[in-house]
């Protein structure tokens, strides 16, 4: 039985967060590649119990300058032909779109902090999200966006951002937030010198309000990435038949 999944890692400080304690307790281990650092090595899909793809602050089109970017979005479709489970977060989700034929384009308005989101029908009857409430809050950074795939089930939307949430086909999920973050991932994000300078040129974000907003948000955000991160981790060791029965 395959026991590890491969985290692919963009930028040092976007990790799997609280993510990676969800699989370890089902016994499922993590290895990164560290995709900035890496030449691209060779995927076969069926070594592996899981693909999770992180965030980042590059755009999916910036291949010229991140080559990692093109062999990325090839592992993803070999993903979803072997039907591996595959989780898409922020640029992980745009790549996945952009896999399947989707456009990814700049949403109009950045979305950094503390945003709810809400649970579409098919949210509530999907495998990851059932059970979660209307609305739900979750952490963002992120400026692109994309068109749902076609034939993928549209699970969250905000506000700001109709498509926060997709699943394809049986076992591959894209989301446009960050249920993986800690205090302490945030507290680096903020303060992290690329990640800085982009919120100086915001006026209408102030890192201070998602701090004060933090401890709270955080509290009302793990109930939902309990739900989401222990049944895809259940997936990941069991399959499909255990996943479902998963609370």
């Amino acid at each position: 039985m395959k026991r590890k999944a491969l985290a692919i890692r963009h930028v040092p400080h976007e990790s799997l967060g609280t993510l990676q304690y969800y699989l370890e307790s089902a016994g499922i281990d993590c290895e990164y590649l560290d995709a900035f650092q890496t030449p691209a090595p060779h995927f076969n899909p069926a070594d592996w119990a899981a693909l999770i793809v992180l965030g980042g602050p590059m755009n999916v089109d910036q291949t010229d300058r991140f080559p990692f970017l093109a062999w990325e979005t090839g592992w993803i479709r070999q993903a979803l032909d072997a039907q591996l489970p595959l989780l898409g977060i922020c640029l992980g989700a745009q790549l996945l779109a952009r896999s399947l034929g989707s456009r990814v384009y700049p949403n109009g308005v950045k979305e950094i902090g503390w945003y709810p989101i809400q649970i579409t029908p098919d949210g509530q009857q999907d495998l990851l999200f059932a059970g979660s409430q209307p609305i739900e809050s979750a952490f963002h950074w992120h400026g692109d966006t994309f068109d749902l795939p076609t034939g993928a089930k549209l699970l969250a939307f905000s506000e700001l951002c109709r498509n926060q949430a997709f699943r394809f086909g049986p076992s591959a999920w894209g989301l446009q937030f960050h249920l993986e973050m800690t205090g302490e991932m945030i507290d680096e994000w903020l303060t992290e010198p690329c990640n800085s300078g982009e919120l100086s040129a915001l006026d209408y974000i102030h890192p201070q309000a998602i701090l004060a907003q933090t401890p709270a948000q955080l509290r009302s955000m793990s109930m939902l990435a309990e739900r989401v991160f222990a049944r895809f981790a259940q997936l990941c060791a069991y399959g499909q038949d255990t996943g479902k029965s998963s609370r």
